[in-house]
């Protein structure tokens, strides 16, 4: 298994290794103590998620509020998506900056993307089926949104506007600079 620091180095891509043969392949999906050497800090999941989504289909972008604010580490278990990750920690010199990297059940890379982060991604094949863990419980109270199609963010989702499927939440989230300070880079999230 590999992690590989991205452009916001709180982001990181896993790429795990694959033993394939004739019968197919074995893989190892999850390592708590490779992980928690890379991050150089313990993070603890408590639930487990999964959606089905057509292509088109944009999820995000998507964060929860402290004291439910939650890490996630993705990845796609059928099709491909976009996925892409939102630095919304106020003092980070990333601020405002955002990571995108294509996850397929081809390639099998995953991501973890930690607390701070608005996160979101949208379905480039005909179908996808996304899986990822969370280190907080939902909290409805604590849900909160950003706009995908934000002009300060300038994300390029690969797909045209016309081709996206957004339900009627993700297409009213208020603006980047309509965002409330919701996290501040000096707070440690993970006590």
């Amino acid at each position: 298994m590999q992690f590989i620091k991205q452009s916001i180095a709180d982001i990181l891509v896993i790429e795990p290794t694959v033993h394939g043969d004739s019968r197919g392949y074995f893989v190892e999906t999850f390592r708590q103590d490779l992980l928690d050497k890379a991050l150089g800090y313990t993070v603890s999941f408590v639930q487990d998620n999964e959606s089905k989504s057509s292509k088109g289909v944009l999820r995000g972008l998507h964060f929860q509020l402290a004291p439910h604010a939650q890490s996630k580490l993705v990845r796609v278990v059928d099709g491909s998506v976009l996925d892409v990750s939102v630095d919304i920690r106020v003092g980070s010199p990333s601020f405002g900056q955002h990571v995108a990297i294509e996850l397929s059940a081809d390639n099998k890379r995953q991501i973890f993307v930690p607390r701070g982060f608005a996160h979101g991604f949208v379905v480039l094949s005909e179908n996808a089926t996304f899986a990822y863990k969370v280190d907080n419980y939902y909290s409805p109270e604590c849900d909160r949104g950003l706009a995908f199609d934000d002009e300060q963010l300038n994300i390029d989702w690969r797909l045209g506007k016309d081709e996206l499927l957004l339900s009627d939440k993700d297409a009213k989230q208020p603006s980047f600079a309509d965002l409330p300070e919701c996290f501040n880079i000096t707070q440690n999230y993970y006590e």
